[in-house]
């Protein structure tokens, strides 16, 4: 009867932790990128921005956009439409490839990066 009766006790504690609601773990991943990751550009963009899926905290963003010789070209990162936007302005890129690089951490403490390179073909207007 004890043995019955704890077998039933842990299948309903074993039951209630499955059934419980977890705590999302939530990170920001970028849902678009302008330009896109790959992209190869007949003119140069005026600006980079990547919008994220979740709110992303102002003080932790970076943004840079490398040439090919390392150098960041990017203006200072903007966070903006309700903190799920980060840009930065860009000079008149000359043609060449360029590595974009971000770093965020979401408002629940939770920190994500990435890169991505596009291309600039075309000649600067």
């Amino acid at each position: 009867m004890l043995y019955r009766k704890n077998i039933l006790t842990i299948a309903a504690l074993c039951a209630a932790i499955m059934l419980a609601p977890r705590m999302a773990s939530a990170h920001a991943f970028p849902k678009r990128e302008n330009p896109a990751a790959g992209a190869t550009l007949n003119s140069p963009p005026s600006q980079v921005t990547i919008d994220f899926d979740a709110p992303i905290e102002k003080l932790f963003a970076k943004l840079t956009v490398l040439d090919s010789s390392g150098r960041n070209l990017a203006s200072e990162p903007v966070v903006g439409d309700a903190g799920k936007r980060l840009s930065a302005a860009l000079p008149l890129l000359k043609p060449g490839d360029y590595k974009v690089a971000w770093s965020v951490v979401c408002r629940d403490s939770h920190r994500t990066e990435g890169s991505y390179q596009f291309t600039v073909s075309g000649s600067p207007h």
